[in-house]
């Protein structure tokens, strides 16, 4: 069957753009071609620096012939809706056919052919095409990420006519800015136009580009003893910029190895695109850096990487600066400018988020181990580097550079709490001097910073690693004093912005509180922190409130039911065991409970996951809902009786009185498995009442004439259900 071959050639796109395009591109016009009747058995997109190019393999010649019968209104509706039917099918009242009341009418089309559909569709797509960023050029209406050059259109070979803007289709494309030909090249179809392209150097499929970047840059790398840094964001972005795409290794001065590592990967990455270069041998970068340019150059690029070497220099003495400077100006200086910087309209300055901060470290320090005046002061540092010039430069090092600072700034900590308006009460134990190693540090210290048991040591960490994890693929922290601090952080960002009604919406959350929530989570969880997350978020409203960070005795108890954030973090705990295999209604049934200690709920939802994979779970479910829905029943008809369930009357079968056994003692066992938080056994005391509820429900009617015997059994159901309502809510339970 034909094949359609799109491309569409501009000045360059952005690379940040390109997936993102294709995706649009194949949204797009797959739906369009679909609203037509168009099926195909292939469809694909590429995106590139200068083009987007869409292949569909299997495109029938023709749209199908329609013949379909539509149901109209009804004859005595009123004259707009006969009016709006008729404009939709294009028929007139005599073409309407009446039955039953009901306006019928018929509508039949010969299929177009498909040349025309996909002329209007292209018009369509690249008139509507969602850039995030675009732009008009010349005396045209067309708006395009870039000025677009040329629009190649071939259907089963042949050029598909039409015209965008005084832009014509065609059947020819372009190779390489500087190494290809330089002249129009002739497509027939989607494999001459990929050799084509090929031959004039130009790598069609980012996937290609990737894998060529990196073979080569290992290749160039393993010549000289060395070793690429791997980067995936950056390879992303590169496989975007270069059509042809050659990595080459360069050189740069060694005496900036004295900065810190991070800061020389981003000044490479951020500025000029490059990868940095480890030596195998040794810990650390080694003063080499890996460019991917656009061309093969002659001289097999040794212009092009002293070119790039100084260009890095002079980056790197920018780096230099603000490391010099920042280490003159200290902590205090940048506490205090916080104090003029607004974290939000409501939610006041830094200084006043740090202060929230500080306080409730100080109140999670001892459910995580840590010190609570270590936890205090180190959250009071925390935030400190924000104010430093280096992280203005480079936002993506705010803590890893105060971590830095903290280890070389002196004096810190200050023994004073006063002296840098921390607002803490330093004990005795606080304020111990420091050893002369605590403060020792190492030029270059490699990938990882110093670590050491001093305080110094893990207060900087803390400082360092405070805002992790900041997605899924990044660590948890587990030093208890980094933990502390990074759940305060992230619970007074949640707190703060539930407070003032700024939650996610949809597929909006400019504030990223999903990503903080599920940060609580992952911390809670990884490291079994036993808390209660609602006397978490009360301590943090209470602290939000009063603004007193000594404040430690009251908090707001209720303040979670009124700004809604449990239901938030059961949500987001939903997305974490779905994605571990785990069933999400389970953990609204281990919710419902009213517990709120995160490592708990994940222990029940496991047991009751374990539990309903059994025959003995899945039938005593069915069982709870049965007794659930005979009680619910009668609950519509007045009060449920309630009380002792009497066993040895006169004509009692032997399975209720059966039954009112096995619950009485399966309540026992799973009162004690709980009270030990043994949910597997507490699991396993339930399975046992599973023959006789069975037995129950086949041999006893519940609603008996007698109304004793009625109301024993009534009483006998709902003892299943509250026992079986200690473990989980298994009303909440699908299936």
């Amino acid at each position: 069957m034909p094949q359609l071959l799109l491309e569409i050639f501009s000045e360059e796109i952005p690379a940040r753009m390109q997936a993102g395009a294709a995706r649009d591109l194949e949204r797009l016009a797959g739906d369009r071609l679909k609203a037509e009747g168009l099926t195909w058995e292939a469809l694909t997109t590429y995106a590139g620096p200068r083009r987007l190019t869409l292949v569909i393999e299997g495109l029938p010649a023709a749209t199908p012939d329609r013949d379909e019968e539509l149901k109209g209104p009804k004859a005595s509706a009123p004259p707009q809706a006969l009016e709006g039917f008729l404009r939709k099918t294009g028929l007139t009242r005599e073409q309407l056919e009446e039955r039953d009341g009901v306006l019928y009418g018929r509508v039949q089309e010969k299929g177009r052919a498909t040349t025309g559909v996909i002329a209007e569709t292209v018009d369509a797509v690249v008139r509507a095409f969602p850039w995030p960023k675009s732009m008009r050029w010349g005396d045209g209406t067309l708006r395009w990420v870039r000025p677009i050059k040329r629009i190649l259109c071939l259907f089963d070979g042949h050029v598909v006519p039409f015209a965008i803007d005084g832009i014509e289709s065609g059947d020819a494309t372009e190779g390489h800015r500087f190494l290809g030909t330089g002249r129009p090249l002739k497509i027939r179809d989607f494999a001459d136009y990929r050799r084509q392209l090929q031959d004039n150097f130009v790598m069609l499929d980012v996937a290609d580009r990737k894998l060529r970047i990196l073979e080569q840059a290992k290749a160039v790398c393993a010549d000289k003893g060395l070793a690429l840094v791997d980067d995936d964001g950056l390879l992303d972005e590169v496989a975007g910029l270069a059509e042809w795409p050659t990595p080459i290794l360069g050189d740069m001065d060694p005496q900036f190895l004295d900065l810190p590592p991070e800061v020389v990967r981003l000044s490479m990455k951020v500025h000029q695109k490059y990868f940095a270069v480890r030596d195998p041998a040794k810990h650390g970068l080694a003063p080499h850096f890996v460019v991917v340019a656009n061309v093969e150059a002659t001289d097999g690029g040794k212009a092009l990487a002293a070119g790039n070497s100084r260009v890095l220099s002079a980056r790197l003495n920018d780096a230099r600066f603000f490391w010099d400077e920042d280490r003159k100006v200290g902590f205090d200086a940048w506490l205090e400018k916080l104090k003029g910087v607004t974290f939000h309209a409501k939610l006041g300055t830094l200084a006043e988020r740090v202060d929230r901060i500080a306080a409730l470290a100080r109140e999670i320090a001892p459910l995580v181990g840590a010190d609570p005046e270590e936890a205090a002061l180190a959250a009071r540092y925390a935030k400190a580097d924000l104010a430093s010039g280096m992280v203005g430069e480079f936002p993506e090092l705010q803590g890893v550079m105060g971590g830095y600072y903290a280890r070389l700034i002196e004096p810190f900590p200050s023994a004073d709490g006063g002296r840098v308006g921390m607002g803490v009460k330093p004990s005795a134990e606080a304020v111990a001097d420091e050893p002369a190693s605590a403060t020792a540090v190492t030029p270059n210290p490699g990938p990882s910073p110093i670590k050491g048991e001093g305080r110094r040591d893990r207060i900087a960490d803390a400082i360092r690693d405070h805002y992790k994890p900041q997605g899924p693929g990044d660590t948890v922290p587990t030093a208890p004093l980094t933990v502390a601090v990074a759940l305060a952080d992230k619970l007074d960002t949640l707190v703060g912005f539930f407070e003032i009604d700024e939650k996610p919406t949809g597929s909006k959350d400019p504030f990223a509180l999903r990503r903080a929530a599920l940060g609580v989570i992952r911390i809670l969880l990884e490291n079994q922190v036993r808390a209660s997350l609602r006397r978490l978020i009360g301590q943090s409203s209470a602290f939000a409130e009063t603004g007193d960070p000594y404040e430690t005795h009251s908090y707001h108890d209720d303040r979670d039911y009124k700004i809604g954030l449990t239901p938030f973090f059961a949500d987001r705990l939903k997305v974490l065991l779905r994605d571990q295999g785990q069933r999400h209604d389970l953990v609204d049934a281990v919710f419902a409970l009213g517990d709120d200690d995160l490592v708990r709920i994940v222990r029940r939802v496991e047991a009751l996951g374990a539990f309903l994979e059994t025959d003995d779970g899945a039938n005593l479910l069915a069982g709870y809902k049965r007794a659930s829905n005979i009680l619910k029943a009668e609950a519509k008809k007045g009060d449920v009786p309630t009380g002792m369930v009497q066993t040895g009357l006169p004509n009692q079968p032997e399975e209720e009185t059966a039954l009112a056994f096995a619950v009485g003692a399966a309540g026992t066992a799973v009162d004690a498995a709980l009270q030990t938080e043994d949910f597997a056994a507490a699991m396993t005391a339930l399975s046992k009442l599973r023959a006789p509820v069975d037995a129950f429900f086949d041999k006893v009617m519940v609603n008996s004439d007698v109304p004793a015997e009625r109301d024993n059994r009534l009483k006998l159901l709902g003892q299943v259900r509250d026992v079986m309502g200690r473990v989980a809510d298994f009303g909440q339970v699908t299936g």
